[in-house]
């Protein structure tokens, strides 16, 4: 058995390959020239270089390939063309199974995220078939992932066998960049988060999403979506667990949302003239601002989705940063 992962340097993509190494499948990877490789360095796999908006280099690297893990996209809040977005996460997704089902690929999982589905409320645990409805953010992941997972419906309706996973905010070990989940974490060890605003998201660990990836693979079923997601906590519950575990004092500082979004502006302005990255976006304040809690029963009943406590992967993530140089000494 071989398998195909694009993303493989990224967050959730390098833990995919490890979990695939683990169970003894050949991995060959798509990367592009001059990615980052530090994730994957030392690993057990075959690379081929291209990029998934370039359907033939997606075509050559299938080739010999039953299983093909779609996870390239472009996550950051800051610093890219919105243009990017959509050419990666929307053009991209499509360019790169319309070169699968050319392939005759025997089964393609694709990495879409909650992001997809939209925010309802914390009163309403969403599943698979909730309708994106966060337009109004602005935010061009959100939107370009909605969008890239409409293409991939698509191509999945013109024969392709195409598996859907949609993961809640990620977060764990190996986040190099780090992500910006990852940054919630670093941010807070290191004391640069004064406060927080109302609202909550579905948190999971990243290994479990990797082996969630592979389960959609042996047990999905063609054409349906799956939540790979955990535990539903409040920014400010969210926080109180990062510095217990940590044991940094926790933001009490609750802010009101348009104090907030006027930060988030000043903090951008401010970002686009010294070229360092912001402290928060405004996308990032109004996707805050929203309760996003999902119900990932589907994938751990029809997939045997694992579930690991989120306070152990708080406690993972807070000591990979740590040992990694992300947290400054005081």
């Amino acid at each position: 058995m071989k398998a195909l992962v694009t993303g493989a340097t990224g967050f959730i993509g390098s833990s995919l390959v490890r979990e695939l190494l683990k169970d003894g499948v050949e991995v060959r990877i798509l990367v592009r020239k001059n990615s980052n490789t530090k994730n994957i360095d030392g690993l057990n796999l075959e690379r081929a270089y291209g990029d998934i908006r370039d359907k033939e280099s997606v075509k050559a690297a299938l080739k010999g390939c039953d299983t093909f893990y779609q996870t390239a996209a472009l996550y950051e809040s800051w610093g890219h063309d919105k243009k990017e977005y959509y050419d990666i996460n929307v053009e991209g997704t499509k360019t790169a199974l319309t070169a699968a089902l050319e392939q005759g690929v025997g089964k393609v999982v694709y990495t879409s995220s909650i992001a997809a589905l939209g925010a309802h409320g914390r009163d309403r645990l969403a599943k698979e078939d909730a309708e994106f409805n966060t337009w109004k953010t602005k935010s061009h992941y959100c939107i370009s992932k909605y969008l890239g997972e409409v293409e991939a419906l698509k191509v999945c309706k013109n024969g392709l066998p195409v598996v859907v996973v949609n993961p809640g905010v990620v977060i764990g070990v190996r986040d190099i960049r780090p992500t910006p989940s990852g940054r919630y974490i670093v941010n807070l060890l290191n004391r640069k988060t004064p406060g927080y605003i109302d609202g909550g998201a579905n948190y999971v660990d990243v290994e479990d999403v990797a082996r969630g990836h592979i389960l959609a693979a042996q047990k999905g079923r063609i054409g349906e979506k799956y939540i790979l997601g955990n535990e539903n906590l409040s920014t400010k519950d969210f926080f109180k667990l990062v510095g217990e575990v940590a044991g940094v004092e926790p933001p009490k500082m609750k802010f009101p949302y348009t104090a907030a979004l006027a930060t988030a502006y000043v903090s951008q302005f401010i970002a686009k003239v010294t070229r360092k990255p912001p402290v928060v976006t405004p996308p990032e304040i109004r996707l805050a601002s929203k309760y996003a809690y999902f119900d990932s029963s589907k994938a751990v009943k029809e997939l045997g989705f694992p579930q690991t406590p989120i306070k152990t992967t708080v406690e993972k993530a807070v000591k990979w940063f740590k040992e990694n140089g992300y947290v400054k000494a005081r």
